[in-house]
């Protein structure tokens, strides 16, 4: 047989405490409402905060991935000019009646170059352009992880505000909970 148990951190057990008693006190029930309500929002800014690095990370790889291709396909094209190179030199060192056959590969060495720099250049543009997404996403990260730090903040100081019972604590809570909240929704719209 199974038994369950929890194990509550003393923090859980005050503010289990400053419920109770906030029946009785007002100013104890505002400051634990606040508490849950702020630590609800920073968990949910916490989450996006990590998707978007989670994203930022995911189109970094893509980029490289993309930049890795471009390199093999510049790496062809050298290989592609080296042929060229060395079909060129031929046309001037074979008799004449084999130089035909070295000029028609000349011509499609270069067709098949500009073939393989479009390529390239492609996926250099696909390697520009995730990289672009990935420092986007970052700096939303940056703006989710400022809004939750200014949470915890404002979450601390509610508890020094029950300790405490000062009403500029109080007010100090909601200010900084307001900066952290305006960031939240300055990351979401950025994003």
């Amino acid at each position: 047989m199974s038994e369950e148990f929890e194990v509550r951190g003393a923090h859980e057990d005050t503010i289990d405490k400053a419920a109770e008693r906030g029946a009785e006190d007002p100013f104890v029930g505002r400051i634990a409402l606040t508490t849950a309500v702020l630590a609800t929002i920073g968990a949910v800014l916490s989450y996006e905060g990590g998707a978007t690095q989670a994203s930022a990370l995911m189109y970094k790889n893509e980029a490289a991935i993309k930049k890795t291709e471009a390199a093999n396909q510049w790496n062809f094209y050298q290989a592609k000019s080296n042929k060229q190179n060395l079909a060129e030199m031929a046309v001037l060192l074979v008799p004449q009646d084999s130089r035909q056959k070295f000029s028609a590969e000349i011509e499609r060495y270069a067709k098949e170059k500009a073939d393989i720099s479009k390529e390239a250049q492609k996926f250099e543009s696909e390697s520009k352009a995730q990289d672009e997404r990935s420092d986007h996403e970052l700096h939303v990260h940056h703006r989710y992880a400022l809004a939750t730090t200014f949470l915890q903040i404002a979450i601390a100081l509610s508890a020094i505000a029950l300790l405490t019972r000062k009403k500029w604590l109080q007010w100090g809570v909601y200010a900084i909970s307001a900066v952290g909240v305006a960031l939240g929704i300055s990351a979401y719209f950025t994003h």
